[in-house]
Formats: C-alpha cells, sequence, structure tokens
C-alpha cells in the first residue's frame, strides 16, 4: 500500500511537471495569444513585407499592442495588405501614425513598429495607417552593395 502511495505521488508530480513545462513553452512561443481578443482591427499596406508572418507582434516604443492577423496581396495593386489587430486598452493611437517592419535582432523574427503621428483623432475599427516602411530585404541591400562597387 505505502509503495502504492508513493508511486501515485510521483506519478502527480511527473504530471505536474509536464502541465509546467506546456504553460511555458506556450507563454514562449506566443501561441498563449492565439485566441481571438478584444480590439480593433486596423490595416497597412506594404511594397514588401519581406518574412513578416501572421502572429507576429505589432508594437510601439518597444512595447507590444497587437497582433498580425493576415496578411494577404492586394490584386489590384499587388502590395502587400497586412491586417493587424490592436488590443482594446491602446485606443489612442494617431490617425496619422506610420507603419514599419522591423526585424529583432540580426536573423530575428519581423514585426510590425509603429511611430506615433500628430493628429488629435485616434485609429478606429477598419481603419487605414497610409504611411507605410516596407521590410528592408537583405538579398536588395547586398545586390544594391555590389552593383554600386563594380561601377
Amino acid at each position: 500500500m505505502n509503495q502504492r502511495l508513493v508511486e501515485i505521488g510521483v506519478g502527480l508530480f511527473v504530471a505536474a511537471g509536464l502541465a509546467a513545462l506546456l504553460v511555458l513553452a506556450l507563454q514562449v512561443s506566443g501561441l498563449a495569444e492565439l485566441r481571438q481578443g478584444t480590439g480593433y482591427q486596423v490595416t497597412a499596406k506594404f511594397e514588401n513585407v519581406g518574412s513578416l508572418r501572421e502572429q507576429a507582434p505589432v508594437s510601439m516604443a518597444g512595447v507590444r499592442i497587437g497582433r498580425v492577423e493576415a496578411i494577404e496581396l492586394d490584386p489590384a495593386s499587388h502590395r502587400a495588405t497586412v491586417h493587424m489587430r490592436i488590443k482594446e486598452r491602446y485606443d489612442s493611437i494617431p490617425e496619422d501614425s506610420t507603419a514599419a517592419i522591423y526585424t529583432a535582432g540580426l536573423l530575428g523574427e519581423q514585426y510590425v513598429g509603429l511611430q506615433p503621428g500628430w493628429e488629435s483623432e485616434s485609429l478606429d475599427d477598419g481603419d487605414r495607417i497610409a504611411d507605410t516602411q516596407s521590410a528592408v530585404v537583405l538579398e536588395r541591400l547586398l545586390g544594391q552593395f555590389l552593383t554600386n562597387t563594380q561601377e
């Protein structure tokens, strides 16, 4: 009987450890935030999104304020349309703010960074950020550098 209780205790301890590892993995990977939260959606069009992916962070001043919901190609303009969901508590972002695609670290993931504008009107659900800066593509930069040095 005593041996059985020890086995049950060890089993519960291992199960709790595995559950803790699962929660930690979800927090680190950002998958815990995949559920559709409240907030409002804004869009921005870019010439090139590089390797930006859905669920990438949207940040302002280094603070994560939302996530990229979807990326699609606009058939009329042949530009990438990025749909972003901004958290509800960040409802005072000026409507003339700009959006740019940055890379976290040298080889890190890409994210959308917002720079606040000066308008008193704020972004609302369905608004579009007009002023954008596309991702810097390393291959394009290297090609330009090599072309300029050969002349």
